[in-house]
């Protein structure tokens, strides 16, 4: 089977590579030259996704997978078409649809008859089948439903762990009709396999959803959900440091019965997910205040931590702080919504000098991100630890020389390693000294 993949980003390019490894033939479309240079030497455009590099390298020299600039010739030819350019919405919760038309506008010139055309890209509900269907119908000349499929298949992956995920996650697919189902339930069971995993009300693997919009439904409702969830326990994390208890012990009570689970709180997750997809839920029901209300609270820890270090530690302004984390998460290289913006912003705006760093970003990276790089051994006076990166679990005071005040907002660190130096978490009500 020829496939296009159409942009290889750090979920494109291991899907195109996922779908090279079980003998397809597959044409990776990307805007960038230096991407699509890179993947045809065989390199992966950026670090941290687990097996990529081996397999890339394998599937690039076997001639299974290109890559190329020429999105309508990647198109051309193709059985089926994969998107995964990502949506992003600006600030009144408007979804920006410029990349993903022009993208779908590329494809159409190149879409053959009998193909299907799958969008993985986290969408508004009724997206797949109002806009792009036309899209596609408009650039093609042809007519869905009957000379090709459109359906939308969410991706349900982390990066970092892409290629465990696909085995690990039923594959859900719904298309605009019955056709469009037909052929994307066939793509898919051609290009991926699935553990066996018997806590599923039916066998893993993929799933027919029955229409594009309850597919897009369940993406956006199990992202949003997290989102609803994290905000739960930022709240109660906000009123422990208020009331002087200590929320990770309520949480683990909580957490023992089998049919709750709440997250522990701390500066809020980013990446393309959780920030973003809960307000593309808002796009399509705006009166949905649980919803708005936890996007909120979770976009205000950043500053709510560095109200914590000022509680802690004392007037700020002139204060050196150490930031660590540039990741929105730990082990991947992805800045995206990242809380260390958030946290940068609310230092300056206490006239604080906020330094930053990140295991996995040289020095020009970080200051090309608009931060001062904190350099190793240097002195500070206080740190936030944004990004939970395995090795700030080691950390301990003498990484950090002068040190006064450490707010971890991620729960990683010892606190017997940090006897003397006044370590605060988010929740845990209390503020004094390690022990």
């Amino acid at each position: 089977m020829r496939i296009c993949v159409v942009a290889l980003g750090k979920i494109g390019l291991p899907l195109a590579v996922q779908y090279a490894s079980k003998g397809h033939e597959v044409v990776g479309y990307d805007i960038s030259q230096r991407v699509v240079e890179l993947v045809n030497d065989g390199v992966a455009p950026f670090p941290g996704e687990a097996g990529l590099d081996a397999l890339l390298k394998e599937v690039v020299a076997d001639g299974r997978l290109t890559a190329t600039t020429d999105g309508t010739a990647a198109a051309r030819g193709a059985e089926a078409i994969v998107v995964v350019v990502p949506l992003i919405v600006d600030a009144q919760d408007v979804p920006d649809f410029g990349p993903l038309d022009a993208a779908t506008e590329t494809i159409a010139a190149g879409l053959a008859r009998g193909a299907v055309v799958s969008y993985e890209t986290t969408l508004p509900v009724g997206t797949t089948r109002e806009r792009f269907a036309p899209l596609l119908e408009a650039g093609s000349g042809l007519i869905a439903g009957t000379d090709f499929g459109v359906v939308f298949s969410p991706e349900r992956v982390l990066t970092g762990r892409v290629f465990a995920d696909l085995r690990k996650y039923p594959k859900l697919v719904g298309g605009i009709d019955a056709y469009s189902t037909e052929l994307g339930i066939a793509f898919y069971r051609a290009v991926l396999d699935f553990d066996a995993r018997t806590d599923l009300a039916r066998p893993n693997g993929v799933w027919d959803l029955g229409t594009a919009e309850a597919a897009e439904l369940a993406k956006l409702a199990e992202t949003t959900y997290r989102d609803v969830n994290i905000g739960l326990a930022n709240t109660f994390a906000r009123f422990a440091d208020k009331a002087g208890l200590d929320i990770a012990k309520v949480i683990e009570a909580c957490n023992s019965q089998p049919y709750s689970h709440i997250h522990q709180p701390g500066i809020a997750v980013g990446g393309h997910c959780i920030p973003v997809y809960p307000r593309m839920y808002l796009w399509n029901d705006p009166e949905a205040q649980v919803v708005r209300s936890a996007r909120e609270t979770n976009a205000a820890m950043p500053a709510y931590a560095v109200g914590l270090l000022a509680g802690a530690h004392g007037e700020l302004a002139g204060q050196r702080v150490a930031v660590l984390g540039v990741a929105y998460r730990g082990a991947v290289k992805e800045t995206a919504f990242s809380g260390v913006f958030g946290v940068v912003e609310a230092l300056r705006s206490r006239g604080a000098l906020p330094l930053v760093c990140d295991p996995m970003y040289t020095e020009d990276e970080i200051r090309a991100l608009g931060f001062e790089p904190y350099l190793a051994g240097t002195r500070v006076d206080a740190a936030v630890i944004q990004t939970d990166h395995q090795e700030y679990r080691q950390l301990t005071p003498a990484d950090l020389p002068g040190v006064k005040t450490l707010v971890d907002g991620r729960r990683i660190t010892d606190p017997a390693a940090w006897t003397g130096v006044t370590r605060r978490l988010i929740g845990d009500g209390t503020g004094s000294a390690s022990a």
